[in-house]
This record gives C-alpha cells, sequence and structure tokens, in this order.
C-alpha cells in the first residue's frame, strides 16, 4: 500500500531511535485497537510526543498537526506521512471534513485535546471540543493516553500509559469533554 509511504518507512527507524536515545516506556499498547476507527487523545508535553506515540503501535496513525509543519519543503514530508494540518487560528471545515473521512475508512486519528503544547505549571490546559466531537460524529472509540517524566537523552524518564478504550456515553460534548480531560487529569496526577 502506497499510502503514507513516509510513515511506513520512518517508524521503525523513529521506534529505535526513541528506544534507544530515551529508554522509553510503553504501557498499555495492547488497548489500542489493533483495527476499526480509534482517537488516540492525551497530554502534549514536547514536540517528541508524536515520535513517542509513532513507537508504541504499528498501526498507521493520522496526527493532527499545526499547519506551520505544512510549509515549504516540509509540506510534502508531512503529508506524506498522513499528517492533517490544522489552522489553530480559525474554525477550519476541512480538518473537520479529512479527520471524519478518515475514521469513517477505520482509521487511527492522535489528537492532542490542549491544542498546543503545555508549558505551563499546570497538569493540563483547558481541553478543545474536537477529541469528543469526533468520536460523537463518527461513533468512534477514544483511547486515553498519558505522557509523563522529561524527555532526557540515555536516561529511562519518559512514559506513555495507554488507557482502556471507551465510547461516549453521551451526546454532551461538555459532559464528555470534561470526562475525557479528567480521565488524563487523574492518571498525569498519579503517576507525579
Amino acid at each position: 500500500m502506497k499510502k503514507y509511504r513516509l510513515y511506513r518507512i520512518a517508524r521503525p527507524i523513529i521506534k529505535s531511535f526513541m528506544k534507544i536515545c530515551y529508554k522509553i516506556e510503553v504501557i498499555g499498547s495492547e488497548n489500542i485497537p489493533s483495527e476499526n476507527r480509534c482517537i488516540l487523545a492525551g497530554n502534549h508535553t514536547n514536540n517528541l510526543d508524536p515520535l513517542l506515540i509513532m513507537s508504541s503501535t504499528k498501526r498507521t496513525i493520522r496526527f493532527l498537526a499545526k499547519k506551520e509543519l505544512h510549509k515549504g519543503i516540509f509540506k510534502p514530508l508531512f503529508l506524506s506521512a498522513g499528517t492533517i494540518p490544522v489552522d489553530r487560528k480559525i474554525k477550519d471545515e476541512s480538518v473537520k471534513i479529512e479527520t471524519i473521512k478518515a475514521l469513517e475508512n477505520e482509521e487511527l486519528i492522535c489528537i492532542f485535546p490542549e491544542g498546543t503544547i503545555n508549558r505551563t505549571k499546570n497538569i493540563i490546559l483547558p481541553f478543545k471540543y474536537g477529541t469528543v466531537s469526533f468520536a460523537s460524529k463518527t461513533n468512534s472509540v477514544i483511547v486515553p493516553f498519558v505522557i509523563t517524566g522529561h524527555y532526557k537523552i540515555w536516561k529511562k524518564n519518559i512514559k506513555i500509559k495507554f488507557l482502556k478504550p471507551y465510547k461516549l456515553e453521551t451526546n454532551n460534548l461538555e459532559i464528555e469533554n470534561e470526562k475525557l480531560m479528567n480521565i488524563i487529569k487523574n492518571e498525569i496526577g498519579g503517576n507525579k
């Protein structure tokens, strides 16, 4: 399959790099379904987070990524890796269309609901509604994940934990967004 060829070539290299250089610890990867539509959603701590997540499963992951990464010489690189560009300044209908289409095609999507790297002292930033909205529109499973520790080269200090998958219980996006945020916040709090 030629789709996302760059992702398929790069993933084993990235996995080796992350395991050797950062001695990453992956917990609960069996919670990621081996097929069918699914949204991975968790906290965002560093630019290396997508590489950590890629190292955690053999499935191809379509990341929602800021549009600034899709400029100039990097545009073909990111697009051939299957990323979906997001303009964080506007409500971009093309992002919704592409993400829903990917989920309806039984793909795996990764979203950082905080919308940016958390550089504050808060455990997490308030979540945007994209994750629960996409899950609601496509009847997708959500697999929350939590990243703890710091990226220190040659040190075993970074860990990702995938929690149990679940489906939304209501059509109330505010309640569901709060639930997702609390699942992740409580798990981070328990790992500090």
